[in-house]
């Protein structure tokens, strides 16, 4: 009889350590053990008293003998091949010893080797040690069978006339019993080591899952704060600096213009409103489940923001470039804000001498705005702050490009291209 065949495993289980068994579990190995004892010792009683050995082994060897084919299997997780070498050497005890006891045994041997290949880590050393026991088992069978063939008074009920005799049906019994007896305890261990692989698995990716599914909350925080942080920042900053710039403007010219310093407190009181304006629309935009876009500042507003500037005392000029096409709503957004931060900047690190100049251009499949200085004390370089940090923010969100430095022969150029197709595609 040839031994049974492995049953494949998953690839990906190599290398895997099953986790020790619990608490829970091993006080059940426990109790199994027991229960499996003291049945066993009550079928051997019945056993005894149905006369299946003539002269049957004394009843303490009896007791002794069944504790090594049973109490082993209190550690049949822990230690399963331990577990296994001992109860099928209790098992082979029993019948070399002629201990009346058929069934229990049986159940043993077959918890033994399905223990040891639901639990051994190590696939070679599972396979190695019940092939081993499984071969002994096969020899001692092989070896009885054959003293029964030969011995003429033993199973003297069964006829051994013709080639397939009773007797030979019998020897044909027994052996297709124990193939399938031992072919079912390797197979159904290799499966449950193979389903708590996969449950492993599914516990893995689960808490990874779980893992993705915090950090991704923990980004989508973040990014809500990077939006409040720019957009608090565009919708202040630019405002903040007119009213500073015309409030510096009306002290001076106080006492001997009053007509100049009322006109520039007219600004800041226009510039306070509209900042006012700008942050409740924010805040009620932050209030929403949904982001949305504060379509009343585009680009057609640019010409605003350049008389803004006039009013700051820097001489800006206004150029489209193109014919005008229509331009998605963030784009759009995006762009005035751009413009808005770079005149900001203008003001605050061109000097007053400083001239502006502000460009769009539109293509075929893109638009570009261009804010230059022209003129005032050279610009080396403007610090990386919160305002170029957000334009390039802007930009990216949009799929487009920015160009921000100092010229070749003078002041600081900021220029924004977005392609007008993906954004609209987006």
């Amino acid at each position: 009889m040839s031994t049974p065949t492995r049953a494949a495993e998953p690839r990906e289980a190599t290398g895997w350590i099953r986790p020790a068994p619990t608490r829970r579990e091993r006080t059940i190995d426990l109790a199994v053990a027991v229960g499996l004892y003291v049945a066993a010792i009550l079928s051997q009683q019945l056993y005894r008293v149905a006369g299946v050995y003539e002269e049957p082994a004394d009843a303490p060897l009896a007791f002794a003998t069944l504790a090594l084919a049973s109490l082993p299997l209190a550690v049949r997780r822990s230690h399963p091949i331990a577990a296994g070498v001992l109860v099928a050497a209790g098992f082979s005890a029993t019948a070399v010893l002629e201990v009346p006891e058929l069934l229990v045994c049986n159940i043993t041997l077959f918890l033994a080797l399905y223990s040891i290949g639901a639990w051994v880590s190590r696939r070679p050393l599972a396979v190695g040690v019940r092939a081993a026991i499984v071969i002994a088992m096969i020899v001692w069978l092989v070896v009885a069978l054959f003293q029964a063939a030969t011995d003429p008074d033993a199973l003297e009920g069964l006829s051994r006339v013709g080639a397939f005799s009773p007797l030979v049906a019998y020897m044909l019994i027994q052996v297709l019993i124990n193939v399938l007896y031992f072919t079912g305890a390797w197979w159904f261990g290799d499966r449950a080591f193979a389903s708590a692989h996969a449950r492993w698995q599914l516990e893995e990716r689960t808490r990874e899952l779980e893992a993705e599914r915090e950090r991704t909350a923990a980004q989508a925080v973040a990014l809500d704060r990077v939006r409040i942080a720019r957009e608090l920042h565009d919708a202040v900053a630019h405002h903040v600096s007119v009213i500073g710039i015309q409030a510096g403007a009306a002290r001076t010219v106080l006492r001997d213009d009053p007509e100049t310093a009322a006109s520039a407190l007219t600004t800041i009181e226009e510039t306070a409103r509209e900042t006012i304006s700008e942050l409740h629309t924010m805040l009620q935009t932050l209030r929403d489940d949904d982001e949305v876009v504060d379509t009343a500042r585009g680009l057609d507003r640019v010409p605003e923001l350049v008389a803004a500037s006039e009013e700051a005392g820097v001489p800006t000029s206004y150029q489209v470039i193109g014919d005008p096409v229509p331009v998605p709503s963030v784009a759009s957004v995006n762009l005035y804000r751009i413009a808005q931060e770079a005149l900001t900047n203008v003001r605050k690190h061109a000097g007053p001498a400083a001239t502006a100049d502000v460009r769009v251009r539109y293509g075929d499949d893109h638009v570009e705005l261009e804010v230059t200085n022209t003129g005032g004390r050279a610009i080396a370089r403007l610090p990386g702050g919160l305002g170029q940090l957000g334009m390039r923010e802007r930009v990216a969100a949009s799929g487009g490009t920015l160009e921000v430095g100092p010229r070749s022969r003078g002041g600081y150029l900021v220029r924004a291209r977005i392609p007008l197709a993906r954004e609209a595609g987006g």
